[in-house]
């Protein structure tokens, strides 16, 4: 039973799941797959085409579908007022379980794992990757085509112009990596004690970029930098002091 406002507009080409609940004068505009247990605030737009001048700005609510389309995973929760556009070659995703706040935005081609947290008035440039349990504290700004690790944290209003490694605290202008997510860490599953490893890690340069073997008191980790390293040509941001 899907519990939907009759002032939200649910266009053509939309896919809802099972208890799916939508608020007043939100607009949804397909391509687009709503899963299982997604909460959507009012007034948040999700479908629009993306924001690229080479590309048609097609009237989805006429029944005209282009682009790559939209994914709101299971149980993921889409506060007021947020703004996420149509895929150009992928969907635009939302992971399992994530929060994406009120004023947040997600351009086209964005990823965006499972139990990630976007605060309020975010804003995530097209073809960013952000990976699983990642923070990115409230007014953040991440220019386009960044990775984002998992369990990293953004601070408030911090623009990420580079990428930023697995479980890192960043923030400031310039940004610069200040930590580790030593709760994020232990939430993840790994042993508390890893954290000062990967602090001490980043503080000398290593910012695990070298596909070489990683150092053995770090392959409790071994996949979140396999993801980290899976990301192309990274370039991570600076470690403070650097």
């Amino acid at each position: 039973m899907n519990d939907i406002s009759p002032l939200a507009y649910i266009g053509e080409g939309v896919e809802l799941g099972a208890n799916v609940r939508i608020g007043p004068g939100a607009v949804i505009l397909g391509p687009c797959v709503v899963e299982d247990d997604v909460w959507i605030g009012p007034g948040a737009q999700i479908g629009a085409p993306p924001e690229m001048s080479s590309l048609p700005q097609n009237a989805a609510w006429n029944g005209d579908l282009q682009h790559a389309g939209v994914r709101i995973k299971t149980g993921a929760v889409i506060r007021e007022n947020a703004v996420i556009h149509q895929g150009t070659y992928r969907e635009t995703s939302v992971g399992a379980r994530s929060w994406v706040l009120n004023r947040a935005y997600l351009a086209h081609d964005v990823v965006l794992g499972d139990d990630a947290t976007v605060s309020a008035g975010v804003s995530i440039g097209g073809h960013c990757v952000i990976g699983d349990r990642v923070n990115i504290g409230m007014n953040a700004v991440v220019h386009q085509r960044r990775v984002i690790a998992a369990g990293a944290m953004v601070g408030m209003g911090t623009p990420v112009t580079r990428d930023v490694p697995p479980f890192a605290k960043v923030y400031g202008t310039p940004p610069r990596l200040t930590g580790v997510n030593a709760v994020g860490i232990e939430r993840a599953g790994h042993d508390a004690a890893l954290a000062s490893v990967l602090l001490a890690h980043y503080r000398s340069g290593d910012l695990l970029v070298d596909r070489s073997t990683l150092a053995e008191a770090l392959e409790p980790m071994q996949d979140e930098v396999d993801w980290w390293r899976g990301h192309g040509e990274l370039r991570p941001t600076s470690a403070a002091g650097d």
